[in-house]
């Protein structure tokens, strides 16, 4: 596996090509990650399978590009009987120049876009003709959603006969622990939360205006933590401006370590993470969703990307249009009033967060050992 999105990087893609590796190791396969270097002084983490950190940042940008292009140029003999799995878009991109001088490795090619990616290299011409050569290349092609293969073959038709459907899943090392019930934690108030990179696509901004707009007696009952950092855009003042002004209690919790994350979820009632339409980035499924389900907590999204393959409206939480406020409004609103609602919702959270599982993805994607090069 080459990626330029593992721990210490934090996020969806992040956690899907360390479960993908894990899930292959389980299989019984020879996994071999090439990832980014640690921070000077970080400890990696123990891992089921052989780490390689190799010198570049994480970051897509050209230098990193070269850096990944040039590794796989030189690591050519090794991978010649071996699959070679890029689970995003960094090293992507790398091979998009490389396979022009005949150095891509000779090895199988496994692939697995999440959406914003088909969305970029897809609309810009050169770039389109560039993937499309090598997509046709790989001998399978994973996406996350439904949505995302739609996205695959509105740009990139043809593939179909290759592409397989490997959607998120729970991490393996989550453990969902509600301890008390809300009334016990916090006099009777009302915790809504959001996990997400401080970004405009995830929307937190969308879900200060609608919960400012509910009436008086709801809205003094309930609180909003935002998990989450690395603010674009200048992001994240406006979102404090804004939760200045929000006449409710607004609590800016930072980056959160995984360790501890599972106690915030369980002090939390309802999870919302309003994805918005941003530039060319796309929700491709939505890993959180399926965390907050595993806590039992009800979900308030936009009706967006692959965000209804992951949750399920008036079954595991209520989906909106992403260009209604008043609605998403409303059903935050329904949410905070009907606790009996929220429990069912919850219920059917914790059933579909376990309905699928990495080996789940790792079979669709690799197939047996057995069958296989490994």
């Amino acid at each position: 596996m080459a990626t330029q999105e593992f721990y210490p990087h934090k996020g969806g893609i992040a956690v899907y090509a360390a479960e993908m590796a894990a899930a292959a190791a389980a299989l019984g396969y020879r996994v071999e990650v090439w990832a980014p270097a640690l921070p000077a002084g970080m400890p990696d983490r123990e891992w089921p399978f052989r780490v390689r950190r190799l010198p570049f940042d994480g970051s897509h940008g050209l230098r990193n590009q070269w850096r990944m292009a040039r590794e796989l140029q030189l690591q050519g003999e090794q991978l010649q009987d071996a699959i070679l799995y890029v689970p995003e878009p960094g090293p992507l991109l790398s091979m998009l120049v490389l396979q022009f001088f005949d150095n891509l490795p000779p090895g199988r090619l496994m692939v697995t876009l999440h959406g914003s990616e088909i969305l970029k290299m897809g609309m810009r011409p050169l770039v389109n003709w560039s993937t499309r050569r090598l997509l046709e290349r790989a001998d399978r092609v994973s996406v996350v959603s439904r949505h995302t293969g739609q996205l695959l073959e509105e740009f990139f038709p043809g593939l179909a006969p290759k592409t397989v459907l490997a959607p998120g899943a729970l991490r393996s090392d989550f453990v969902a622990n509600r301890e008390m019930p809300p009334a016990e934690r916090r006099n009777g108030r009302t915790v809504l939360l959001t996990v997400g990179r401080l970004h405009p696509r995830k929307g937190q901004l969308r879900v200060i205006e609608a919960l400012r707009a509910l009436p008086p007696e709801k809205k003094a009952g309930i609180e909003y933590w935002l998990v989450g950092g690395h603010s674009k855009e200048n992001y994240e003042p406006v979102l404090r401006a804004a939760a200045a002004d929000a006449g409710f209690p607004v609590r800016f919790l930072g980056d959160v370590p995984d360790q501890a994350l599972g106690r915030i979820f369980s002090d939390a009632d309802i999870f919302v993470m309003t994805s918005m339409p941003h530039k060319l980035s796309v929700e491709g499924f939505g890993l959180v969703y399926l965390e907050a389900g595993a806590h039992g907590l009800p979900v308030v999204a936009h009706a967006i990307g692959g965000v209804p393959e992951a949750v399920r409206h008036n079954e595991t939480g209520l989906l909106v249009p992403p260009d209604q406020l008043f609605t998403l409004t409303a059903a935050l609103g329904k949410l905070i009033g009907d606790p009996v609602l929220c429990a069912k919702l919850g219920a059917a959270g914790r059933r579909r967060a376990l309905e699928h599982t990495w080996k789940d993805n790792a079979l669709a994607l690799f197939g047996p050992p057995s069958s296989q090069s490994n």
